[in-house]
């Protein structure tokens, strides 16, 4: 499995079983699915990415919170199971990761760009597919995009591909702003 650029070694090794589990089931079409779904959720739930990373919460109350709010989601149950394993293993930290890292190999394979974008809100359908079009045409590949949240960025993208960061956003050029300021002060 090719290494996503932002996860760490345990999610891409997670992101792989996950992935060969899918693969043997016939499902990664579902599981991809299922599994945009759960980012999205992440991105715009602060309760469920505090569950996710709570030491707080023992992992056995960890697994059955995040399968059932999956069963609720209407995730299946490759996805069900494999949440359950990660909180089980004290893991459930690196799901966002472990998205990441399947989204990324399933678009490698089937020669796609895969790329992360973070945004100050959630994307429209029609942004992300604006978005989608510049990019294949930018890089010469059909685009599979992986938006998620940050509102710290106060307005803008950043776009990562592979080892390559495009920072666009109001943030940074308020840092950039902020650095050029010191250096005349």
């Amino acid at each position: 499995m090719a290494a996503s650029s932002g996860s760490s070694p345990i999610a891409r090794r997670y992101a792989e079983a996950l992935f060969e589990l899918a693969d043997e089931a016939r499902a990664l079409d579902q599981t991809a699915s299922d599994l945009s779904k759960l980012k999205t959720m992440l991105a715009e739930s602060a309760d469920l990415r505090e569950l996710v990373v709570s030491p707080v919460v023992g992992r056995d109350d960890q697994a059955k919170a995040l399968v059932e709010l999956a069963k609720q989601a209407g995730l299946g149950e490759i996805v069900q199971k494999f949440v359950g394993t990660l909180a089980v293993n004290r893991r459930a930290f690196a799901l966002g990761g472990v998205i990441n890292a399947f989204l990324a190999e399933l678009a490698n394979r089937r020669g796609e760009v895969a790329v992360e974008v973070t945004a100050a809100a959630p994307l429209t359908t029609q942004q992300q597919d604006a978005l989608q079009a510049t990019l294949a045409k930018r890089f010469g590949a059909k685009v599979s995009i992986s938006p998620t949240v940050d509102p710290s960025l106060i307005g803008g993208l950043v776009v990562r591909v592979g080892s390559t960061l495009i920072d666009g956003s109001v943030r940074s050029q308020l840092e950039g702003l902020e650095r050029t300021m010191k250096g005349v002060a």
